[in-house]
């Protein structure tokens, strides 16, 4: 298997695409086999589902200084998002000055590069966050 390709078969990265419990209606991403909160009962009983992709900020952090294979621009923003189906996934804040990032700002996934796999220069996308609203000055 070839890593573009190996990329492109991970659905969830591109997606949005979790799994819901058919016994208690909770939500997982990334996707899970067994209902933490029904355990044994709901094997078997797991349903893929598309995430909205729309969320708001929790919480945020600034980095200023990343790891050196991240090639972005400093600082930028990390933050814990609350997904309209009660999921928190991790992400980055793009699309804004990091100075107007606040939490409980409105946001919506939106697919962008994140990083290269190999030194041939192979990029893989994901998803990162943008504001929904725009932001006056």
């Amino acid at each position: 298997m070839t890593t573009p390709r190996f990329w492109r078969e991970i659905e969830q990265r591109y997606r949005g695409i979790g799994v819901q419990c058919e016994i208690c209606d909770r939500v997982y991403f990334p996707p899970r086999e067994i209902c933490p909160h029904c355990r044994r009962e709901s094997f078997g009983k797991m349903n893929e589902r598309e995430l909205s992709g729309k969320g708001k900020v929790l919480t945020y952090t600034e980095v200023h200084d990343p790891h050196p294979d991240f090639k972005m621009l400093t600082p930028y923003i990390m933050a814990i998002i609350e997904m309209e189906e009660d999921v928190r996934v991790t992400g980055q804040i793009v699309d804004i000055d990091y100075e107007k990032v606040e939490t409980g700002m409105e946001v919506k996934a939106t697919m962008r590069r994140l990083g290269e796999e190999s030194p041939e220069g192979i990029i893989y996308y994901g998803y990162k966050f943008t504001p929904i609203k725009e932001i006056k000055e």
